[in-house]
């Protein structure tokens, strides 16, 4: 394991951020990063080998802690799990991150799936010697929290949660079409019926991540609303997650065109199936991935508990972590050995 000290400063206070964004002093601080400004936590990066392959990821929050293993949106990287430190370090949670096949610094895995991943994990789990553990997921990580879910023993998955998921094959082959953003519904389409205009598309995406960091950056804000915006108002929460969206193009976009392409098609799993609790998290008014989308997969999954964030954006999973892994540490401690 590859240990990496970070150091933070506190941000100085000024209206008009490094990307633009008016604060707004009359919303209220609520996000968590960097809430204690403690600087000198270390991060450990580490690497497990899967037959021939290698998994990437990065450990935040309280290495003695119960295990999470979070999934990453998209485009992102085990990096997002730098946004979690402080909150998993306040609920005392060993919070791991890891690049799927393709994306960042895990090699690929030809004929991949949600199945395969979830078995990913469970290695994953057993390299950290954890028999019960916690899986999350936010955006386009939510989806492969749910294939957990379906897929592996609840006897040692005690907690599920997706946050803000991009639920977009649950119940058949881009079912949401009908609320997503144009770009998304773009996606969609392309991912169904013209897979070359997806590897464009996210090779685009990738070289304005990596080259263009303004243009990306104000491309979020725009796509927002201003909860989220007030989120994105702090330099350090923008500038580590745009740091996260780079790192997912390391080595081109073809990791972010599989994920893609699984999301959008139909589901291999079926949630109604699934009796066990799952936690939903989500705002509403997501104007990424729209309430409703996972309102309508919460309403058809036997235990689902539906946290609705009044408001709320798709940042959610920075401005509520400490509330959402509040809830994971709950159900770690209540099954604890």
């Amino acid at each position: 394991m590859v240990g990496s000290r970070r150091h933070r400063q506190c941000p100085t206070p000024h209206a008009v951020t490094r990307f633009g964004i008016v604060r707004d002093a009359t919303l209220p601080v609520v996000w968590t990063l960097p809430a204690d400004c403690r600087g000198g936590e270390v991060l450990s990066e580490g690497r497990l080998s899967i037959g021939h392959r290698t998994v990437t990821y990065l450990e935040a929050g309280d290495p003695s802690g119960p295990v999470v293993l979070h999934n990453h949106g998209g485009p992102s990287s085990r990096l997002e799990a730098r946004l979690f430190d402080t909150a998993a370090t306040i609920n005392g949670l060993r919070f791991v991150c890891a690049d799927r096949p393709g994306i960042g610094a895990s090699d690929p895995q030809p004929g991949r799936s949600f199945k395969s991943w979830a078995d990913d994990l469970l290695q994953l789990a057993d390299s950290f010697a954890a028999q019960r553990f916690a899986v999350t997921g936010w955006s386009e990580g939510g989806p492969f929290a749910l294939a957990a879910a379906a897929y592996l023993d609840p006897m040692r998955l005690v907690h599920v949660a997706s946050i803000g998921g991009a639920s977009y094959g649950t119940f058949g082959a881009n079912w949401a079409a009908r609320y997503q953003s144009r770009v998304d519904a773009l996606g969609g389409r392309l991912a169904l019926g013209f897979r070359p205009g997806l590897q464009l598309m996210y090779w685009l995406l990738g070289a304005t991540a990596k080259h263009f960091e303004h243009q990306f950056a104000n491309s979020i804000i725009k796509s927002v609303n201003a909860a989220d915006r007030a989120v994105l108002a702090d330099d350090e929460v923008m500038m580590l997650f745009l740091a996260t969206c780079r790192e997912c193009f390391r080595h081109g976009s073809a990791g972010l065109v599989v994920d893609a392409t699984l999301l959008y098609q139909a589901w291999p799993f079926d949630l109604t199936q699934v009796r066990r609790p799952i936690h939903f998290w989500q705002g509403s008014s997501d104007t990424l991935v729209p309430e409703a989308i996972n309102k309508s997969v919460a309403d058809n999954t036997p235990e689902a508990i539906w946290h609705p964030i009044t408001d709320g954006g798709h940042f959610i999973a920075v401005s509520h972590a400490a509330e959402i892994l509040a809830a994971v540490a709950k159900d770690l401690a209540s099954q604890s050995d």
